[in-house]
């Protein structure tokens, strides 16, 4: 079966149209700190608004727990998607109820209601099947039809995003449809050359993505602080860096495995070296293979890839035609140890070609660090359901849009 898409919903002034955005943004103290994900969401909700939709979005916001708390409200959040909307956005202090309702029939054609934090109830994220079919069915209530335009939760059996499409004709919007048509190059139809380059923290969040992509790709890089293990893998002390001892012996099967295939798997051969995990903390830079050599011993923490590293990975993805990051290099939080991070997504911005940013982090970091996205190819806003993709897994999600 082929995705449903907006366009097989057929007219839809005068409907309520119920949009399953991803709203999950950062705030701090009430403001929101990086509006990528908002501003994702406002393809589909333009071309609704101009069909004459009674636009219902519907959104979480971080891990509120089944319960309604302050600080998780998407009231900052529907505020800005007015503005840069250029129109007026209600907003319903709640996801369910009377009050809710009247909102929503209250609605005229091309206008847009934002209800409250999907995760106040519970049983958005319920395991009982029943218990996300009944707050599916109020959910249902509000609309007409339903689409789907958050690929951040698309890997997750949830009620609005798995139970609900099952309710109503449902379809997937611009966002989704975009994301599946990246995705799908990067795994089915990519130019080469092709480098994938990995960082974050752990090895063990990226396994199933080395495993599905490593026979696909020329080149894999390996930075940010999943790089230590890889060098621990080769017999190098890593100090007090990250590292994960229980995957070890899986790390020298794909370092075996890239070079049978030779495919070019880089690791660093320089690492900026802490003296502890801080922003101010003494540094130096080393050789990758000579990390207890610091003036801090066996009690140095690595924290960036170094300027070598840096600069080779900048070569061979400013080369590349096809380029997926995902995960920042180093603790790009600290200025003293953003410059990996920076020096990959400068080169990223050069790629002729597709670049592409792989959510989560890294598109936190290429904001924090002046870029904007429309230097990139693509930014994704999928995150851990991006990943799921590229591991080749099902996504519930999708599944029920006819994926």
């Amino acid at each position: 079966m082929a995705l449903r898409t907006l366009e097989s919903l057929g007219e839809l002034a005068g409907k309520r149209v119920i949009v399953r955005c991803d709203l999950n943004v950062p705030l701090k103290d009430g403001v929101i700190t990086d509006d990528g994900r908002v501003r994702a969401s406002l393809g589909t909700l333009r071309t609704l608004i101009g069909a004459g939709a009674r636009v219902v979005v519907i959104s979480h916001l971080g891990r509120p727990d089944g319960e309604p708390k302050p600080e998780y409200s998407l009231a900052p959040v529907a505020l800005r998607l007015g503005e840069l909307l250029g129109t007026p956005v209600a907003f319903a202090p709640s996801t369910t109820g009377t009050e809710t309702a009247s909102a929503v029939e209250a609605l005229a054609d091309g206008e847009i209601l934002v209800l409250e934090n999907l995760r106040y109830q519970a049983a958005e994220t319920s395991k009982s099947d029943e218990e996300r079919q009944a707050f599916a069915r109020e959910l249902a209530a509000f609309g007409d039809v339903f689409v789907s335009d958050g690929f951040g939760v698309v890997h997750r059996k949830q009620a609005s995003v798995y139970d609900l499409p099952q309710l109503l004709p449902s379809a997937a919007g611009s966002l989704i449809e975009t994301e599946l048509g990246v995705l799908d190059r990067l795994t089915e139809t990519p130019e080469r050359p092709y480098t994938v380059v990995l960082g974050g923290s752990k090895v063990s969040d990226k396994l199933g993505v080395i495993e599905h992509l490593l026979p696909r790709v020329d080149n894999l890089l390996i930075g940010g602080g999943m790089l230590f293990t890889f060098l621990a893998a080769q017999g190098h002390a890593v100090g007090k860096s990250l590292l994960e001892a229980d995957q070890l012996d899986r790390v020298r099967g794909y370092i075996a495995e890239a070079e049978s295939k030779g495919i070019r798997l880089v690791l660093p051969t320089d690492v900026v070296v802490a003296s502890g995990f801080a922003a101010d903390a003494d540094h130096e830079t080393v050789a990758a293979d000579a990390i207890d050599s610091t003036t801090f011993g066996d009690a140095g923490i690595g924290l960036d890839i170094g300027p070598d590293t840096a600069a080779a990975f900048a070569d061979i993805v400013a080369s590349s035609k096809t380029v997926f990051w995902n995960g920042p290099m180093g603790v790009f939080e600290f200025p003293a140890f953003a410059a990996g991070t920076r020096t990959v997504a400068e080169a990223l911005t050069h790629v002729d070609g597709l670049g592409v940013v792989g959510g989560g982090d890294s598109a936190s970091a290429v904001r924090a660090l002046g870029f904007t996205d429309d230097q990139f190819g693509h930014i994704s806003t999928g995150g851990g359901a991006s990943l799921e993709f590229l591991e080749g897994k099902k996504l519930p999600g999708l599944e029920v849009l006819g994926w």
